[in-house]
C-alpha cells in the first residue's frame, strides 16, 4: 500500500474527504519526524514504537578500491512492532 492508497482507505473508512485524510497523514508524519529528530520515542500502544538508535562508528571498505574507510556514527530510525500488531499479522 502506498500513500495514495492509504489516503483513499482512510477517507472511505473515516467518512472524510481525501484532502482531509491527506492532511491528517501529513500531520501524523510531521509529528513523528519532529519528535524523533529530538531523539524522543513515539509510542502507539498496540501498534508499535518509533525510536532513534545510534549506529556506532565502524570501519568499512570502498567497493571500488577495496581500501578501508571510516564510517561515522549516525542516528537511524527504528520501529518495534507492538504485541497487537504482531498478533494481527500472524
Amino acid at each position: 500500500m502506498n500513500k495514495t492508497e492509504l489516503i483513499d482507505h482512510i477517507a472511505i473508512n473515516a467518512g472524510i474527504s481525501k484532502a482531509a485524510a491527506n492532511r491528517a497523514i501529513d500531520s501524523f508524519l510531521d509529528a513523528v519526524k519532529s519528535t524523533m529528530k529530538k531523539g524522543e520515542t513515539v509510542t502507539l500502544v498496540g501498534f508499535g514504537s518509533f525510536a532513534v538508535s545510534t549506529r556506532a562508528e565502524r570501519t568499512g571498505r570502498n567497493p571500488r578500491t577495496g581500501e578501508e574507510i571510516k564510517i561515522k556514527k549516525t542516528r537511524v530510525p527504528k520501529f518495534k512492532p507492538g504485541k497487537a500488531l504482531k498478533e494481527a499479522v500472524n
